[in-house]
């Protein structure tokens, strides 16, 4: 728990009371009542304030198109990192306007890949140097990494190296003659990081933002479930996809699974096997 003396070197009035809640594993979370009403506070524990950089500036960039939570402040107290958002009461809301909002999100772009920020803020650091070619930046900043670290971890055979070879070159020739936008994307759009506020309104939070192609982003919202067809129903509306979508979403399922595996183990690894088995 954290100390009176800690709270009290945080740029807010009088905290009332502190209570944990659920943030995840990788940072410690609270609630925090004050004076001026309540808060949510991240620590990550003896680490410099730049942790937060890349979340600050996700939520700064997605806010742009799709409610947020608002960054009250970040910093650093006795070498632990913070972070204070809005806290959000919760309510219910409609899939379609969720789906029509990330697509607002998705509307919003850059001139290369990437970020201004990598992300530091988990156990796999993701490298988001500026691209001119999407293909060079999702194989060489994101698989890449990640079948590397699987190797080391002891999470990789030559089957599966084979069968990486054959996927990732037919991401080369897939991805040759289309038009990739360098779109805003969440990063990780799992049901887990979008909520509705008490009165409705789609909200995104814990992003982990880059400018990629958008399909990337949609394809963390089929693995784990949590998006009914109100959503798709939404987004196709406001920002129709281009044809063979469907076909190139296992690819970018890949990533998320690879990273499950690095995270997990094995648990995971029959999920990557299938992915990579359909080339």
């Amino acid at each position: 728990m954290l100390s009176s003396e800690w709270l009290a070197q945080l740029p807010l009035r009088q905290v009332t009371g502190v209570d944990p809640v659920s943030g995840g594993d990788i940072n410690d979370a609270y609630r925090l009542q004050t004076t001026e009403g309540p808060y949510f506070l991240l620590v990550q524990p003896h680490t410099p304030a730049a942790f937060y950089d890349h979340e600050v500036a996700g939520l700064q960039a997605l806010g742009q198109a799709i409610n947020v939570p608002e960054v009250i402040g970040s910093g650093q107290i006795d070498g632990d990192a913070y972070l204070i958002l809005e806290y959000l009461e919760i309510g219910q809301g409609s899939q379609r306007e969720l789906g029509e909002a990330v697509a607002r999100v998705h509307q919003v772009t850059a001139p290369r890949f990437g970020f201004d920020q990598n992300n530091l803020t988990d156990k796999l650091p993701k490298n988001n140097a500026w691209q001119d070619d999407w293909t060079h930046f999702y194989l060489e900043q994101r698989l890449d990494p990640l079948v590397k670290r699987a190797q080391e971890h002891h999470l990789w055979n030559a089957g599966r190296q084979q069968a990486y070879d054959r996927v990732r070159q037919n991401i080369i020739d897939e991805n040759q003659h289309r038009q990739i936008t360098p779109s805003l994307l969440h990063g990780d759009l799992w049901s887990g990081n979008y909520l509705f506020t008490a009165d409705g309104t789609p909200t995104l939070i814990d992003p982990d933002v880059l400018y990629g192609d958008r399909e990337f982003d949609l394809a963390m919202t089929t693995i784990f479930g949590g998006f009914s067809a109100d959503f798709y129903r939404g987004y196709q509306e406001r920002y129709p996809l281009t044809a063979g979508y469907q076909e190139r979403l296992p690819h970018y399922q890949l990533y998320y699974l690879l990273a499950h595996l690095n995270l997990f183990g094995e648990t995971y690894g029959g999920a990557v096997d299938s992915v990579l088995a359909r080339g």
